[in-house]
């Protein structure tokens, strides 16, 4: 039975399990699942870059943080479309569209977001959204569009997130989770390792996750992406086994939720990555970019599928398709 009370006692038992227990423990539940080997491929696209108010300590597109990224305005309805039409043909079932904003406004930029998720909506392919704090009435424009997915990532514990991030309160990121799930969206939310937390904020930030009722959808575990010219940027390399920790605590505390192995990839080897497929992972973010980090490209990545034996998992897989159409085109049938 799924639980949403989960103690931080709880919680550290099975986290610091030996790595082998804790593997076989999460494969088991994974399996119960009968579509354990399917994947989600998702496409990760920026569609706005750079300059952000924000001072996320692992971010490149900070405006205040010197680095390699060049800051590009909104991107064109043409564009996003024909690049969510080559990801879909590539073997995407995802797109996920980041901007980097500290949070939506009511402009014309946010009228242009809401034209692509419905042009995107179209394609059959979920359409994901990661575009900073979010009101009421802005999730529910988003839902009325036909948006899937909002990701909103918790990042860390409550207890380090002001080490991270000093310029919104982990409440901001709380509350707009919380203003998506009232709109009956999808939530995508998860976060980061290697910030220079401790083993017990990892533990935090996956009780914060796992009690949220229902449980995310969809949990990115990401390993931190060093990147020069960001507070963070000499970081020691996360070890595999950390990753492989965290996304087996995660499928044992959420057996149903999408584990999103996601940033960090390019510095695993095959091998690694299937640890962490065994471990209960069953989404990657394919493409040659994660917004402005490197990725393993699709050619690559349909490489190891066909090794591992793995199968790309469909849109919308078990999902009610009508309920996540733009409202007018509802209402049109």
């Amino acid at each position: 039975m799924t639980k949403h009370d989960w103690t931080l006692e709880e919680i550290e038992a099975i986290y610091h399990k030996p790595l082998l227990d804790l593997m076989f423990e999460a494969a088991t539940i994974h399996r119960q699942n009968k579509d354990y080997a399917e994947v989600q491929i998702s496409s990760l696209l920026s569609i706005k870059t750079g300059g952000c108010p924000e001072d996320c300590a692992y971010c490149p597109q900070a405006a205040r943080y010197s680095t390699d990224v060049d800051v590009h305005k909104l991107m064109s309805l043409e564009t996003v479309v024909n690049t969510a039409k080559k990801a879909k043909e590539a073997g995407s079932s995802r797109l996920c569209m980041g901007a980097a904003w500290r949070e939506v406004r009511d402009n014309r930029d946010f009228d242009k977001v809401l034209d692509m998720v419905k042009a995107v909506n179209e394609l059959d392919m979920e359409v994901c959204c990661t575009l900073g704090m979010l009101n009421a009435d802005q999730a529910q424009k988003l839902a009325d569009a036909g948006l899937y997915a909002y990701n909103h990532n918790v990042d860390t514990s409550e207890d380090y997130y002001s080490e991270v991030i000093t310029t919104r309160d982990y409440k901001d990121r709380l509350n707009t989770i919380n203003n998506v799930r009232k709109t009956g969206m999808t939530v995508c939310s998860g976060g980061i390792v290697g910030l220079g937390e401790t083993h017990k904020d990892r533990v935090g930030m996956l009780k914060v996750l796992s009690n949220l009722t229902p449980h995310p959808e969809s949990v990115p575990i990401n390993a931190l992406v060093r990147v020069e010219g960001t507070p963070l940027e000499n970081q020691p390399k996360v070890p595999v086994q950390d990753m492989v920790r965290m996304i087996a605590t995660t499928r044992v505390l959420m057996p149903k939720t999408v584990i999103r192995l996601s940033a960090g990839r390019t510095e695993m080897s095959l091998a690694e990555q299937a640890m962490c497929f065994m471990a209960g992972a069953n989404s990657i973010f394919a493409g040659d970019k994660l917004l402005t980090t490197p990725n393993p490209d699709f050619k690559d990545d349909m490489e190891m599928f066909n090794i591992l034996g793995l199968t790309p998992r469909e849109a919308y897989k078990g999902i009610d398709r009508e309920k996540f159409r733009p409202k007018e085109t509802v209402e049109e049938k």
